[in-house]
């Protein structure tokens, strides 16, 4: 993909990333080792990612022409640790102990106190609690590192990424309460738990926050925001998709967790009242299902139709994201910038 931005821009973001983790872990060493120990393991977690959220800040800032970007680098480091801080919430909602096919940080404490001879029960309470305090301390890290930023825009930048983190909650509530069958989850329900739960945060909100510190106005706002809104349905759609039928190789996740789950996805959705998927739907969700089973959940998904409407969403998604994108006023790079992410996460296999 094209990148507005060079290497050393995102280079920037690593190093205000850097100084707060090592300022973080010497000061948390003045209390216990294993609280140094818990900031260790966030700093080497937030190592090596694709920077996805950063990059839109920083692009979406540089295509507007401000020649200023060190509160762009803040806010871009901001968005890192917001969304670090949500995966890390996440994984304790949905009690995962990996990630990328490694024990996420829930899982590294539950392991060190396994090892040290405490039963399951203790472990898992013990995995679970430094995962929920790993993210409240990275919410803390990101209105810290944005209180930094000097523009007069600062103001609205944290109203900006309140209101982001605001609709995040809603949609993980949503979430919640689709997989518990605590509320109804219509195709059209979900949609809107995917644009709240990974629309705002991960595309719209950087987007904009990009813009605004570089002045854009509120016409490029509210197309950023409809832009990157949509581009978080297709990066959920996909992800969707690979959750059930992606590559374990390649994904670095089972593709029978979210089956084993029971997690309402569009999937699901689509297949719901289809004879393939009622007949094997005593599987989807059982806590002991077998590879076998989750082969014949997605034999199911396929005969009804499911994957197909799945995919032929993520094509339509497309095709109304770039149709969307010309019609908006933002400048030409950043639009050819646009339409290319948005192929690229449509086509991901990982």
């Amino acid at each position: 993909m094209t990148e507005l931005v060079a290497r050393d821009a995102v280079d920037a973001v690593d190093a205000v990333l850097t100084e707060l983790f090592e300022d973080r872990i010497a000061r948390a060493s003045r209390y216990a080792d294993h609280y140094a120990l818990l900031w260790q393991r966030l700093a080497r977690s937030i190592e090596g990612g694709k920077r996805l959220r950063p990059r839109l800040v920083l692009d979406t800032h540089r295509a507007f022409g401000d020649p200023h970007p060190r509160d762009a680098t803040l806010a871009a480091a901001a968005f890192e640790l917001l969304h670090n801080a949500l995966l890390l919430h996440d994984d304790v909602i949905d009690r995962d102990v990996s990630r990328r096919g490694r024990p996420n940080l829930s899982g590294e404490f539950a392991a060190d106190a396994r090892a040290a001879g405490l039963p399951q029960r203790a472990a898992t309470a013990w995995g679970e609690s430094s995962g929920v305090l790993a993210g409240d301390l990275l919410l803390s890290a990101t209105s810290t590192v944005l209180a930094r930023v000097a523009s007069p825009a600062r103001a609205a930048l944290t109203d900006l990424v309140d209101e982001c983190l605001f609709r995040a909650a809603a949609g993980e509530h949503a979430d919640v309460a689709f997989g518990l069958g605590t509320a109804p989850a219509s195709p059209e329900r979900l949609l809107r738990m995917m644009e709240d739960k990974t629309g705002g945060y991960s595309f719209a909100a950087p987007l904009r926050a990009g813009a605004l510190l570089a002045g854009a106005g509120p016409d490029i706002d509210a197309d950023l925001e409809q832009v990157g809104t949509s581009l978080g349905v297709l990066y959920q759609l996909r992800d969707d998709l690979l959750g059930v039928f992606g590559d374990p190789a390649r994904t670095g996740k089972s593709v029978t967790g979210d089956l084993r789950e029971g997690k309402r996805t569009l999937l699901v959705a689509f297949a719901e009242g289809h004879p393939e998927w009622t007949a094997v739907r005593h599987l989807w969700g059982a806590p002991d299902l077998t590879d076998d089973d989750a082969a014949t959940l997605r034999t199911a998904l396929e005969a009804s139709g499911a994957r197909e409407a799945t995919e032929q969403l993520v094509a339509s998604r497309l095709l109304e994201i770039a149709d969307l994108v010309g019609r908006t006023a933002l400048p030409t790079p950043l639009r050819h910038h646009v339409i290319t992410l948005a192929h690229r996460l449509a086509e991901r296999d990982s």
